[in-house]
C-alpha cells in the first residue's frame, strides 16, 4: 500500500477518534555534487568505482578537501547522507600515500563499530585487501589484540576501549601512536552531558600520549545536525575545527505525522496509552506490508509492545508472527546481528526498538519509522525518523505525543518540531568532578606539568589541589605523579560520574552481579520495593545495604512499574551572574542540593493508575551542581492572592511545566535536570523558583537555561494555557516525580505569574 494511502486508510477506520492532529510533508530533495581539487590514488578510484561510488556529493567533497588541507573538521549533516566516506576516503589514501599512516576510529557502541567495519570490508574487497584493519574491544580475543596493535593501519574502537585498554598500556601502542594520523569521531552528537565531558577527558588523554610520541592528529567528526558544531567539537576535542553543514546528499520525500492519543475522561485530563496506540499502527503497518522500526525510550516497551503485536496477530494473522522481533541494548552479540541482517535483507517487516538503533547501522531500506514519544532532542528525532526513506525512496514517519508537557506541546505547536533548529549538544570537560577522576589517568600515565592546564581546562588547578590533598597525585620535580596502586582508569566509568557504586545482585543467580550504578542515582533506582528493569526483564529490589554499596534484586512477573517520590532542599552557595528581566531577577551559580527518597508509588503498565504509595526511610544525599534561579516580586505575590489564587501553587506548577519545557532549548533528557520552588527561601528572604543540573557539577544545561529565559517561560506559558485541562494534568504542570503529590498546584496562578514575570501582565 502507497503511504499517503496507508495515512488515510488509518483516517478511515471505525475507532479513529482524530488522533492525526498534524501532517508536515517534506518534499524531496535532489543531489548535489562536487569535485575534489586533486584526484585520488588510482587504486581508492578504483575502490570507489567499484563500491558504486562514481561521484561525490557537495558536503563529502567539502570535507574532503579541507581534510587534505589539513584541517580539523565536523561534518554535521542528515542521516544516511554518506558521512562514512568522508572518514574512509582520507583515511585510504593516507595509508596508500605512506604506508606507516595510522587512523583510529572511535564509535559510541560496539555494534556500530562491527557495522563500520563490514562497510570499510566492502570498500577494500577488491583493489585495497592488503590493507590491514579490525575491530578493538571487549570481545576482541587477546591473539587479534597483539596482531592488531603491532600492524592494523586504520583500529575501530569505541571511547570505553581507548579509555581503560589502550592508554594506560600506552608504551604497548607507542608505534600506532607515534604515526597516528587522523582521529575520526563517529556520532559526535552522541558524546553530550557526563559522557560526553568524560569522553572529552580522554581524548585530551590520548592527545598528550600523541604529542609525546611525536604526533598531531587530525580530527574527523561526523554528527547529527545540531545547533553548535564548532563549539562542540573544539569541546569535545579540545582544537577548532572547519564545520561542513551544507548536505549534498539527496532526501526522499516523506509525511511526518503528529498522533496524540484521545482522551478518554471527560475533564480532558488523561489520555489513552501511547503504547496502546503504538502496538495498534505497528499492527496496521506490519499487516499492509510497511516494513518498519517503531522506536520507545524503554526495553520493557518495547517488549511489550512486541508482545501485544504478537497476541493480536496470533488472532488475525498468525503467517505474520515470525516476521516481527524486538532489539535493544542486552541482547547477545550474534542475536542483535541476527536482527540486523533480517531488517538489512528485508526478511523482517517491523521491528520494535530502542535507541539501539537509532544510530548509524546499516538495516536496509525501510518504509516507515514510529517514535513512541518524543525521544528528547531535535537532533534524536531525525535521527530515528532518518532509518526509513533512505536514498530517495518515500517514508512515512509518526510521532506519538506522551502525557507530558513537552510532547503535548509539540502536538499543539508544530512548527516547533519542524522548524526548530537542533539544540546544543553540551559538555563540560572542565568539570572539576570529571578531572578528578581523569588526571589521576592521565598521570599514571604520563606525569603531569603545569603545561596541561592548557590542554585540560580552568577546572585543572581546583581539580590537582584537592588531588594533593587526598594524597592521589605528588608533586615533585615540578611534576604530578600518581600515588596509588595499580592503573586508576579500570576504577572509572565513563558513563556515570559518581566515585560511589551500588552492586546490583540477582539472588537467582547465585548472587551474579547484573550491573553497578552510581550511587547519586541509585538512591532513586534501587530502593526497597523497587521494580528495576535490566535486559528487558523485570526485578524486586528486595534489600538496600548501604554499608556494603549492594542491592539485592529477585525477577518477577508483575503488570506495574515504580517511581519513586522525592523532595529536595536547595541552598545558594554563590551567584556567578544576575541579570534584570523585565519584571524581576535571574540568577547563574552554584547551588547545594540534598535529595532524599521519601517513597514511591506502584503504577499500573500502560494505563499508569497509581495502585499505592509506599513510604520510604531513605538517608538523604548532597551534591553542588549549577543552577539558575529566578525572583518572583511581592507585587506578584500580592495580585495573585487578591484574586484568591495559591501563589506556592502557581510557584510549584511552573516550575514542573519549565522543567520539562527546557529540554526544548538544550540537549538533554527530562531526568537530567531538577528544581524547586518556595514562596520563601531562607538564604534570601524572596519567593523563587530553582531549575539546575541533576549531575554534581553540572553540564552546562543550566547556563542554556539561564541565557535563554525569556524563551523558556514564553514556551511554558504557552504549554500551560494551551493545555485543554481546567486545573491542571501530567500534559501541562504535573510531574511524576513531585514528592509532594503534585500539592499544591494551581494552573491560573501560574499562568499569571508567568505573564507578569514577562511583563504581559499589568502588576
Amino acid at each position: 500500500m502507497q503511504l499517503n494511502k496507508f495515512v488515510e486508510y488509518l483516517k478511515s477506520k471505525r475507532d479513529y477518534r482524530q488522533q492525526i492532529v498534524h501532517v508536515e510533508r517534506i518534499p524531496a530533495r535532489a543531489a548535489r555534487y562536487a569535485s575534489l581539487k586533486q584526484p585520488l590514488p588510482a587504486a581508492l578510484e578504483e575502490a570507489l568505482r567499484q563500491a558504486g561510488v562514481d561521484k561525490l556529493y557537495l558536503h563529502q567533497a567539502e570535507a574532503i578537501n579541507a581534510i587534505r588541507d589539513g584541517q580539523n573538521v565536523i561534518v554535521a549533516t542528515s542521516t544516511a547522507s554518506g558521512k562514512t566516506l568522508v572518514y574512509n576516503v582520507p583515511v585510504l589514501e593516507s595509508i596508500l600515500t605512506d604506508g606507516r599512516s595510522r587512523a583510529l576510529y572511535l564509535f559510541p557502541t560496539k555494534a556500530l563499530a562491527q557495522d563500520q567495519l563490514r562497510s570499510l570490508r566492502q570498500l577494500t574487497q577488491h583493489s585495497l585487501r592488503h590493507l590491514s584493519f579490525g575491530t578493538y574491544d571487549g570481545d576482541t580475543p587477546q591473539g587479534t589484540r597483539r596482531r592488531l596493535r603491532q600492524s592494523a593501519a586504520t583500529l575501530l574502537t569505541n571511547p570505553d576501549m581507548l579509555h581503560v585498554g589502550i592508554l594506560p598500556n600506552h608504551s604497548l601502542w607507542s608505534n600506532f601512536l607515534a604515526h597516528l594520523k587522523y582521529i575520526v569521531i563517529d556520532e559526535a552528537h552522541v558524546y553530550r552531558g557526563i559522557f560526553g565531558s568524560q569522553v572529552a577527558c580522554v581524548l585530551r588523554r590520548l592527545l598528550r600520549l600523541c604529542r609525546f610520541y611525536g604526533a598531531n592528529p587530525q580530527f574527523i567528526c561526523c554528527s547529527a545536525t545540531i545547533a553548535n558544531p564548532a563549539e562542540h567539537a573544539q569541546r569535545l576535542t579540545s582544537v577548532p575545527a572547519v564545520v561542513i553543514h551544507e548536505d549534498g546528499s539527496p532526501q526522499a520525500g516523506r509525511q511526518f505525522v503528529l498522533w496524540n492519543p484521545p482522551f478518554v475522561d471527560a475533564a480532558h485530563t488523561t489520555r489513552r496509552s501511547a503504547n496502546i496506540e503504538a502496538t495498534a499502527l505497528f499492527v496496521e503497518m506490519v499487516r499492509h506490508g510497511i516494513r518498519n522500526i517503531t522506536f520507545t525510550k524503554a526495553r520493557k516497551v518495547a517488549e511489550l509492545i512486541l508482545l501485544y503485536a504478537r497476541d493480536i496477530l496470533t488472532e488475525e494473522a498468525p503467517e505474520l508472527v515470525p516476521l516481527i522481533r524486538s532489539y535493544r541494548a542486552g541482547y547477545r552479540p550474534e542475536l542483535r546481528r541476527e536482527i540486523e541482517q533480517g531488517l538489512f535483507s528485508g526478511q523482517l517487516l517491523g521491528v520494535t526498538a530502542t535507541t539501539a538503533l537509532e544510530l548509524g547501522v546499516d538495516v536496509g531500506h525501510l518504509d516507515a519509522t514510529v517514535l513512541v514519544g518524543y525521544p528528547g532532542t531535535i537532533a534524536s528525532t531525525w535521527q530515528q525518523a532518518g532509518r526509513a526513506g533512505r536514498g530517495v525512496r518515500e517514508a512515512l514517519n509518526v510521532l506519538i505525543g506522551l502525557d507530558n508537557p513537552l510532547d503535548q506541546y509539540f502536538m499543539r505547536h508544530p512548527e516547533a518540531l519542524f522548524g526548530r533548529s537542533p539544540e546544543h549538544a553540551l559538555v563540560a570537560p572542565d568539570n572539576v568532578h570529571i578531572l578528578m577522576k581523569h588526571l589521576p589517568c592521565a598521570a599514571y600515565e604520563r606525569p603531569l606539568t603545569s603545561e596541561d592546564e592548557e590542554l585540560f581546562g580552568p577546572g585543572f588547578a581546583e581539580a590537582m589541589v584537592q588531588l594533593e590533598r587526598q594524597h592521589i597525585l605528588e608533586y615533585r620535580n615540578e611534576r604530578w605523579y600518581f600515588q596509588g596502586i595499580g592503573y586508576p582508569a579500570e576504577k572509572v566509568s565513563l558513563r556515570s560520574i559518581s566515585g560511589n557504586k551500588i552492586a546490583i545482585l540477582d539472588e537467582s543467580q547465585n548472587y551474579r552481579l547484573m550491573e553497578e550504578l552510581e550511587e547519586t542515582t541509585a538512591l532513586a533506582r534501587v530502593y526497597p520495593g523497587a521494580i528495576y528493569l535490566h535486559q528487558g526483564e523485570s526485578y524486586l529490589i528486595t534489600h538496600l545495604d548501604l554499608n556494603t554499596g549492594i542491592a539485592y534484586a529477585a525477577p518477577v512477573e508483575v503488570d506495574y512499574y515504580t517511581e519513586p517520590r522525592e523532595t529536595n532542599q536547595v541552598n545558594i552557595v554563590r551567584a556567578w551572574q544576575q541579570k534584570k528581566m523585565p519584571t524581576s531577577e535571574a540568577h547563574l551559580g552554584e547551588l547545594l542540593v540534598t535529595q532524599q527518597v521519601i517513597g514511591y508509588r506502584r503504577l499500573q503498565q500502560f494505563t499508569d493508575t497509581v495502585l499505592s504509595e509506599e513510604p520510604l526511610d531513605m538517608p538523604p544525599q548532597s551534591f553542588t551542581t549549577t543552577g539558575l534561579w529566578f525572583d518572583i516580586p511581592q507585587a506578584i505575590r500580592h495580585m495573585v492572592e487578591k484574586r484568591g489564587l495559591d501563589f506556592a501553587g502557581g510557584l510549584h506548577a511552573i516550575e514542573h511545566a519549565a522543567i520539562g519545557i527546557l529540554p526544548l532549548f538544550a540537549m538533554c533528557d527530562r531526568l537530567d535536570i531538577a528544581g524547586l520552588s518556595t514562596p520563601l527561601h531562607p538564604d534570601t528572604g524572596c519567593a523563587q523558583v530553582f531549575i539546575y543540573d541533576a549531575f554534581p557539577g553540572g553540564v552546562g544545561i543550566a547556563e542554556k537555561g539561564y541565557a535563554l529565559l525569556l524563551e523558556l517561560w514564553q514556551a511554558t506559558l504557552a504549554t500551560i494555557q494551551e493545555c485543554p485541562c481546567q486545573d491542571g494534568c501530567p500534559s501541562c504542570i504535573q510531574s511524576p516525580k513531585c514528592g509532594n503529590n503534585n500539592e499544591p498546584l494551581d494552573k491560573v496562578a501560574a499562568i499569571l505569574i508567568l505573564q507578569s514575570l514577562l511583563g504581559n501582565q499589568r502588576i
